[in-house]
């Protein structure tokens, strides 16, 4: 991997770039933190092991349309601050389609008809998908204050401030940041898996970061895209469960009221048993014939992400699928340690709507306001 990291020609030392603030992580939260600190005509950078923004938001292209392999929806009625955002960036918003009946599939395999139902309070999705609201954050970024695979893998504190290694946990670091304040905007149980801290953190700080589960990072989504929304002409809303898989839940995916139309969704069988993405396919494929018809086996696309494959988001003890939504909040309760030098950010941080792009918001305003303390 090339980490466009400038070492000098020795190669005994490393350059040591410096910025007021570093942020480790270009996901929503870290590019919010970042979008504020634009605004504040700040100094700052961030640190993305990825080769692109957005972390686990994500959009796959098909004739001009991102399906989201991430994060779809988000909720006005409980989520201002997301749905304020949103609007302040330009973008618009559609409501779910949850028009008609749903299917249910038993453990048996029975297909059958069943009473849809509506989402309360209503599902929204940003026109242009959700990677939408990512380009427009990255569009109002500096793109040198962009540093993209730069995995960090220490963090030091020091008598002067913080510095930081990028590479691989293993090996020494390939280059160095200096700064005095850090944001990390990383799952926590992602952060104490992957980078190593000097001083060391507490054991029950270790501890309350490892046991805070990793949101999506179980998961693995699909989406087929069609020219025609042919369940629809069924009297069908594209809901639909079901208890033996491999698809679990699905949803209509498509675009708002134009090409293309699609069914979206997540798996149902846990991240051990999905090694095999080929078969996987060929077994989606099959069941969305027999839950809507034989055009469903037919797609022009069929999207497929598995979360607990990539490392930039999951570490092994994320592969048991999660039950129910975690109650999320600050590490142990702390949103800084080091003396204020190291924020906590990143939506499983939040007070409030962790988990949700709503809790990517609060956790990135609290980081930015706790700068200035």
């Amino acid at each position: 991997m090339d980490y466009n990291c400038i070492q000098i020609s020795n190669r005994k030392a490393l350059t040591m770039e410096k910025a007021e603030t570093i942020i480790i992580g270009g996901g929503l939260s870290g590019l919010y933190a970042a979008f504020l600190l634009s605004q504040q005509n700040k100094e700052y950078l961030i640190l993305e092991a990825r080769d692109r923004t957005g972390g686990r938001i994500l959009g796959l292209e098909h004739e001009g349309f991102l399906s989201d392999m991430g994060p779809s929806w988000y909720w006005p009625d409980i989520h201002p601050q997301i749905a304020a955002l949103i609007n302040d960036l330009g973008l618009s918003g559609y409501m779910q389609y949850e028009e008609g009946h749903g299917r249910f599939q038993s453990s048996t395999g029975e297909v059958n008809t069943v009473r849809g139902y509506k989402t309360e309070p209503p599902s929204w999705r940003i026109q242009g998908g959700i990677p939408a609201l990512i380009s427009s954050l990255t569009e109002n970024i500096p793109k040198e204050n962009i540093r993209l695979e730069h995995p960090v893998c220490r963090i030091e504190k020091t008598a002067s401030g913080i510095i930081i290694g990028v590479g691989d946990i293993e090996k020494e670091p390939v280059c160095r940041f200096s700064a005095q304040k850090v944001i990390l905007a990383l799952p926590p149980r992602l952060a104490a898996s992957t980078i190593l801290f000097t001083p060391e953190l507490s054991h029950a700080l270790t501890q309350e970061m490892l046991k805070t589960g990793t949101w999506m990072a179980g998961q693995a989504k699909f989406c087929v895209l069609y020219n025609e929304p042919f369940w629809r002409d069924f009297g069908l809303s594209g809901q639909g469960f079901s208890q033996c898989g491999p698809i679990g839940e699905f949803h209509d995916g498509s675009n708002n009221d134009s090409q293309p139309y699609g069914l979206m969704g997540f798996l149902g069988i846990p991240a051990v048993r999905r090694n095999n993405e080929k078969a996987l396919r060929s077994f989606m494929l099959e069941q969305l014939k027999l839950m809507f018809g034989d055009q469903a086996g037919n797609p022009s696309a069929l999207f497929y992400k598995d979360w607990a494959a990539e490392k930039y988001t999951a570490t092994e003890y994320d592969q048991p699928p999660m039950l129910e939504h975690p109650l999320y909040y600050p590490p142990a309760g702390k949103t800084s340690i080091w003396e204020g030098s190291l924020i906590f950010a990143g939506t499983e941080t939040a007070e409030y709507h962790g988990g949700y792009m709503e809790g990517a918001v609060i956790a990135a305003k609290r980081s930015v306001a706790l700068l200035k303390g």
